[in-house]
């Protein structure tokens, strides 16, 4: 088996957080959800669980941050082409996430960052490898 990751999300509520994602053209794994929570396919080995709150709760024995106030991750995904930024971007805003920062653009990468309706932390971009340069800044 291929190595995959599974980030954990809390979410306070799990149906507008499937709503937000699906908006975005982002699909789910059925095997792994129920009314606790679901498996958001980022990538063919990256997914993020979705956890209701007091689910997630029983994973740990830390308090769950306020997304409001504090920085648990950030979660960075690349796509295929500027463009791809641009749509994404424009869908979680419509779908009511939050335009946190100014996009980035260095010429090789381009970025965009949203919030999505749990105050999460994406940062969506295209990168041009062959464009890097030696010292990235």
């Amino acid at each position: 088996m291929k190595t995959k990751i599974f980030l954990n999300l809390a979410v306070k509520d799990l149906k507008r957080s499937v709503d937000f994602f699906t908006q975005l053209g982002f699909s789910f794994n059925e095997k792994f959800t129920n009314e606790k929570g679901t498996c958001l396919e980022i990538g063919e080995n990256i997914n993020a669980m979705l956890l209701v709150e007091e689910f997630y709760q029983t994973f740990t024995k830390k308090q769950i941050c306020d997304t409001k106030t504090t920085s648990e991750v950030l979660i960075a995904i690349s796509v295929e082409s500027r463009e791809k930024v641009d749509e994404i971007m424009e869908k979680a805003v419509k779908a009511g996430g939050t335009d946190y920062n100014q996009s980035q653009d260095y010429g090789w990468m381009y970025q965009k960052t949203f919030l999505d309706v749990d105050g999460h932390h994406w940062e969506v971009f295209f990168m041009d490898e062959n464009n890097i340069p030696n010292n990235p800044e």
